[in-house]
């Protein structure tokens, strides 16, 4: 049984010794996806594009959020000296509106998380270039970027990716 221990010990100390030179050789690079996410002027221009189109809508919304209110306050105020006929169509008209609201709201946010969708997916693809143009260029052997739980200060290369991004940027 003790010897079957001593094999597994050597057998472990030779492939660890044996791996090492090509372990030197080995050329690891780290992205912290996040903080690219984060700083790439790419993003910062997608979400100013995203609310230059959704702008109009939004507004569009918040009218009709206050053109509501102000019928729920005359409501209020006006119900009792209204007709029973005036209150019940006033009262059809506000819950029509709202359901109407409701509607545009959604419909918004649906439209809206589609095209951040469709602008995110654009960029996830410019940082990949990027990332592949860095690791061909300074010779990479391997460049991680999700699922690492730290990574020394040496192999981190996502200042350079972000530089790299903002470049990028400033051609278009």
């Amino acid at each position: 049984m003790k010897q079957r221990h001593y094999l597994y010990l050597i057998v472990g100390l030779l492939c660890s010794v044996l791996s090492y030179p090509v372990a030197a050789e080995l050329k690891i690079g780290f992205v912290n996806a996040l903080k690219v996410m984060d700083k790439a002027p790419q993003v910062d221009s997608a979400n100013r594009r995203l609310e230059r189109e959704f702008a109009p809508r939004q507004r569009r919304i918040v009218s009709a959020k206050q053109e509501i209110k102000k019928l729920e306050e005359r409501f209020g105020k006006d119900a009792a000296i209204m007709t029973e006929s005036q209150a019940r169509r006033l009262s059809r008209d506000i819950r029509e509106k709202k359901r109407d609201l409701k509607r545009k709201q959604e419909e918004f946010r649906e439209d809206y998380n589609i095209r951040r969708n469709e602008e995110l997916d654009k960029i996830q693809k410019i940082i990949i270039l990027v990332i592949q143009d860095l690791a061909k260029a300074d010779r990479y052997d391997l460049i991680f970027t999700e699922g690492v739980v730290w990574a020394n200060k040496r192999v981190d290369i996502t200042d350079k990716v972000l530089k790299r991004l903002r470049k990028k940027s400033r051609r278009k």
